[in-house]
């Protein structure tokens, strides 16, 4: 995931250590941003409609459990990651007929007031099709984010709850810095760290994707 801004009502809050234009940020809307949106002014919880109102001004808004998360546009080494395993994943999904995989800007919605567009992940093929807009998105095979330093506590806390409550099998969080996956399923209370190589089995009657990620790294970083 990119890097974060936090607000609270009019005031910005950020984690130490991080500066203000990277920053992850909360936001509660505060009376002159709620009117703009035609809100109440009194409203305290941020929805999906609600998020959807905001301008389309190149940021990243996602909604977990009614607060809003703001993201600037990401690093180069970011983008760089997303492409590479984007790359290795939709040759694999699209192989054995897995279902489809996207990558954000996206707009999934699991509740009124949950509303993500997580880094890269893969829809199922449920026999129904390709699905045409985003509102037919209830379930997901895999989620991946790729965090920058300002990002991790809530890629690995507040969204990985969020994965892991909707019931999705597979959360991985690529740490681009440590060069390492941390690979979350459903029950995980720690996730498992890979360094040297990550296999993805979604279904016993396919075979197993394995990515070497040193060469992968390399490939997408040096």
């Amino acid at each position: 995931m990119r890097g974060i801004a936090a607000w609270r009502g009019p005031r910005v809050k950020h984690f130490a250590g991080t500066p203000a234009s990277s920053a992850y940020v909360r936001l509660s809307p505060s009376p002159s941003r709620a009117y703009a949106m035609g809100m109440p002014a009194h409203q305290t919880e941020w929805t999906a409609e609600m998020a959807r109102a905001l301008p389309d001004d190149g940021k990243r808004y996602e909604v977990l459990d009614g607060e809003l998360f703001v993201s600037p546009a990401p690093r180069l080494d970011h983008q760089a990651v997303v492409l590479h395993l984007a790359v290795r994943l939709e040759a694999y999904v699209r192989t054995h007929k897995l279902g489809w995989l996207f990558v954000s800007p996206a707009d999934i919605e699991f509740s009124p007031h949950t509303l993500v567009q997580p880094d890269l992940f893969v829809v199922p093929d449920t026999g129904k099709g390709r699905p045409r807009s985003w509102h037919e998105i209830r379930q997901l095979l895999l989620v991946v984010e790729v965090l920058s330093h300002s990002t991790a506590r809530v890629d690995r806390t507040e969204k990985r709850t969020t994965y892991q409550r909707e019931r999705i099998p597979d959360y991985w969080i690529v740490d681009a810095d440590g060069r390492v996956v941390e690979r979350w399923c459903v029950a995980d209370d720690r996730p498992e760290v890979l360094a040297d190589s990550l296999t993805w089995r979604p279904r016993a009657d396919v075979p197993a994707l394995e990515i070497d990620l040193v060469e992968f790294f390399v490939a997408a970083l040096d």
